[in-house]
């Protein structure tokens, strides 16, 4: 795997020089390249680069997809490690939602927007063509995957430092004032879903109730239950919003702050 240009540079933004530079360039690489490689160099036996972008024949260690799911689990890991040392006093709900923003695709990806990761990455022509470099999701991914090479590379503590510098201490204090001052924040959705998972209650899912109003000017309401072996146990609140995805999100927010025993304010103009 050829070191791409500018490693250097990507290290000292890292501030981690790499043992194994070759993680950090596996890191960097996008599927797409990997499967054009592949395609302009088919493995032997094979009579067309068909076979080897099929997916059945390809390496793991081309491209950075296995790690990207490594450093989803370490980011996940540290942020909830941190988030715990730091506000020992809130419930685990709000620790959740503070989680679930911090480790969010938005999130990770303006993170490494900062760090400048968008210009190292290695992509192939179509994704280079449709704007690959400033694309959220790419950059969300490839962080990921940047901290699992990190982990690999350098251990734990290298990795800790890492996160808490670049992901924790520039939004975490922000978003707990936020968060403590009744403001909405993060997918609430997400929230609920890990906490029901750590409590072991079961999967949300949500349920339109009602709709009115104008065309321009609708109105959702929509109920969220627990769910268990795919049968409605309990409703656990309800939400409004002007599209069904905010009621479902507003819905899951109060049902984190039921769960958490503290009684939400009713919206006033509830009436659908």
């Amino acid at each position: 795997m050829k070191e791409p240009p500018g490693l250097p540079k990507l290290e000292t933004l890292l501030r981690h020089r790499f043992a194994r530079p070759e993680l950090l360039t596996r890191a960097l690489t996008h599927r797409s390249l990997a499967s054009e490689q592949r395609l302009a160099a088919p493995e032997a036996g094979t009579t067309s680069g068909v076979e080897a972008t099929s997916g059945a024949g390809s390496d793991p260690d081309s491209d950075n997809e296995q790690l990207e799911f490594l450093g989803d689990a370490v980011v996940g890991f540290l942020v909830a490690e941190e988030l715990c040392k730091r506000y020992p006093d809130l419930h685990e709900g709000e620790l959740t939602r503070l989680r679930a923003e911090l480790v969010s695709r938005r999130h990770l990806g303006l993170v490494a927007a900062r760090l400048n990761l968008g210009e190292h990455m290695l992509l192939g022509r179509g994704e280079e063509r449709s704007g690959g470099r400033k694309k959220n999701a790419l950059l969300a991914n490839c962080i990921e995957a940047v901290v699992a090479a990190l982990y690999l590379d350098a251990g734990i503590e290298s990795t800790r430092a890492f996160i808490v510098r670049e992901v924790i201490e520039p939004s975490a204090a922000g978003l707990r004032d936020r968060m403590m001052g009744g403001s909405s924040i993060g997918d609430h959705k997400s929230a609920l879903q890990e906490l029901l998972q750590a409590k072991k209650q079961g999967q949300p899912e949500y349920v339109v109730k009602a709709e009115g109003g104008p065309d321009h000017r609708k109105r959702f309401l929509v109920e969220v239950f627990v769910a268990k072996n795919g049968n409605k146990v309990k409703a656990l609140a309800r939400g409004l919003g002007n599209t069904k995805k905010k009621a479902e999100q507003e819905a899951a927010r109060r049902a984190i702050m039921k769960l958490e025993r503290r009684k939400p304010v009713m919206e006033t103009g509830a009436e659908v």
